[in-house]
């Protein structure tokens, strides 16, 4: 996927200057007023003091309540406080169903999406998407001891287990596998534990999550595919100005190794690049 530029943040200050100087500036820091057509999604965030992400609450462990009922963690929780304190804005939540969230983001019902949102072209075409902060494959999990599984073409004739919904059944399909159709990650497992299935097709992510909780496993990446799936945070249609600002932010966050602490707390190894 391709990275979104920081330049946009000199263009955005550029054409600031210049509409300041034909007198049409308003709001905190001399930022366009709506009135005068320009950009504010940065100006109102700066006058509330706060910038409100929409999440699920209930996607482990992105974006989940400790315990089940306790505070709202996880890595993307944890990724946009960071980017809030850059922005010197508290950061806000607001749990939305995944169903709902693109909808409540275009009624401005929130200022930004933190809720692993794949960059696609779709996307990109109706909103605003930062620059990515999670970069993930697909990959092949089998038994530490099975050696015979290297790469997806070895997938020809062997059985994986697979959640019919997903994008991974399509790959195992494609691959030659035979499925054995499965409700999620858990069930996927312990076929696999149990001899009765020779892989699972999954997200790298997963099966890290999986992996902080249950270092002694078993279980192992077979293979990898070469394309990566990127994740951002998305705003609305014409809010440049903070999409840029929360760019900047991001990439100080990586340079001061924010992001790669994070990545390794949950996930074991740094999955922000």
């Amino acid at each position: 996927m391709n990275r979104r530029t920081f330049g946009l943040v000199g263009m955005l200050a550029a054409a600031s200057i210049a509409l300041a100087a034909c007198g049409g500036t308003s709001g905190t820091g001399g930022s366009t007023g709506a009135s005068a057509g320009g950009d504010t999604s940065l100006s109102s965030i700066k006058s509330a003091g706060e910038i409100t992400f929409a999440t699920e609450g209930t996607y482990k462990p992105f974006s989940y309540h400790q315990g089940g009922a306790g505070e709202l963690t996880g890595y993307d929780v944890e990724v946009a406080k960071a980017v809030a304190a850059k922005l010197g804005v508290k950061a806000k939540f607001e749990e939305t169903q995944w169903d709902s969230i693109f909808a409540g983001l275009e009624a401005r019902r929130f200022d930004a999406i933190a809720n692993q949102v794949t960059v696609n072209a779709t996307r990109q075409a109706k909103y605003e998407l930062s620059d990515p902060y999670t970069v993930s494959q697909g990959v092949i999990v089998t038994n530490a001891d099975n050696s015979s599984i290297k790469t997806f073409d070895d997938l020809k004739g062997r059985t994986t287990a697979q959640s019919l919904t997903s994008n991974w059944y399509t790959l195992a399909k494609d691959s030659g596998a035979n499925v054995e159709p499965v409700e999620g990650w858990a069930q996927s497992v312990s076929l696999l534990k149990d001899g009765r299935v020779d892989a699972i097709v999954n997200d790298k992510l997963t099966f890290l999550d999986y992996q902080v909780t249950n270092p002694n496993s078993g279980l192992k990446i077979a293979a990898t595919t070469k394309d990566s799936s990127d994740s951002a945070f998305a705003f609305h249609k014409g809010a440049k100005a903070l999409d840029a600002a929360v760019n900047t932010a991001l990439k100080e966050l990586a340079a001061d190794g924010t992001l790669s602490k994070l990545s390794e707390k949950y996930f074991g190894q740094d999955v922000s690049k």
